[in-house]
């Protein structure tokens, strides 16, 4: 009797173990993170799609998503619906924030070498917050290393054309929209780096062609900085694919490595994201030429790092 009531009690013991192990725990999807760079709490949102759970050995494409001056990542993510681009094609969406001023607004720039803000002004170190960033999230997802992706709207354009220069071993390509290259040290990036570059012809806060734009600062023509590129990745060729009307798509070819770069120029919409919503009321329109989340998808999925 005595040996029946012990082994009843470690049946009982291990029955009730099997259960709470194998009780369903919740997947969290989301998460909101800090981290410390130079003595400064950065700040990102970072979001896993449907099927980040189903399976162990998955890894996934990582894109990063950064904000032009006076948005944030939440911003980001809510005005360009990057998310449920993410959702549905099956990749990590991750959106720093940049850091914001001391005025009552909090307006948060990026340092992108000759602009923009307080970032600028106190030489803020982003390129180092978004290698470090980028190797945490490495370590804590399931992030596959060769097809991590950076795309930035204005401000945030202008900083992934130095990370392009400046983190090449780590990005597969880039993405640029309302943003030229404005880098004030040597570009010299170890390998060519596939580019997309979108631009509305009618933007005035960062013109297309160049000219003094929002905050009174000078911007270079959008297409100076790609024929720099287009050195660097030792292109053959410049060629116009599309003109409908509606948008103009030029393309670089021949260059190392069979990369590609590629510029549109859409006639309507104005300092914003093609295909997205306005952040604020008297923001410009969005382009409704081209989806700029489809775009930049269809460009990236065709790249990985050696």
């Amino acid at each position: 009797m005595k040996h029946l009531l012990i082994v009843t009690a470690l049946l009982f013991s291990a029955l009730t173990s099997c259960t709470k192990d194998n009780s369903p725990v919740e997947k969290a999807y989301r998460y909101n993170g800090v981290m410390k760079i130079d003595e400064r709490n950065r700040t990102y949102l970072l979001n896993l799609p449907p099927a980040y759970y189903d399976n162990d050995t998955t890894h996934f494409p990582l894109v990063v998503g950064i904000h032009g001056t006076g948005g944030s990542a939440a911003q980001f993510e809510r005005d360009y619906h990057f998310t449920d681009k993410a959702n549905a094609s099956g990749f990590i969406a991750l959106y720093p924030d940049g850091i914001p001023s001391h005025g009552p607004l909090g307006v948060r720039t990026w340092n992108a070498g000759a602009c923009c803000g307080p970032a600028l002004d106190e030489q803020v170190d982003d390129v180092t917050f978004i290698r470090t960033l980028i190797d945490k999230i490495q370590t804590d997802f399931k992030v596959d290393p060769k097809r991590i992706y950076i795309a930035g709207m204005s401000n945030g354009a202008m900083l992934t054309y130095r990370l392009a220069c400046e983190l090449s071993d780590k990005i597969a390509a880039v993405a640029a929209v309302s943003g030229p290259l404005l880098t004030v040290q040597p570009c010299q990036p170890v390998r060519p780096v596939p580019i997309l570059h979108i631009h509305s012809a009618l933007d005035a806060k960062v013109p297309y062609l160049g000219g003094v734009g929002m905050g009174g600062y000078y911007f270079p023509p959008a297409d100076s900085g790609l024929q720099v590129w287009a050195g660097y990745n030792a292109c053959t060729t410049k060629q116009l694919l599309t003109d409908n009307g509606k948008y103009k798509l030029t393309q670089w070819s021949g260059c190392k490595n069979e990369v590609l770069m590629q510029l549109y120029v859409t006639a309507d919409g104005g300092h914003s994201w093609p295909g997205g919503d306005k952040p604020r009321e008297k923001a410009d329109p969005p382009s409704t030429a081209i989806n700029a989340n489809d775009v930049i998808w269809d460009f990236f999925r065709q790249y990985t790092l050696p």
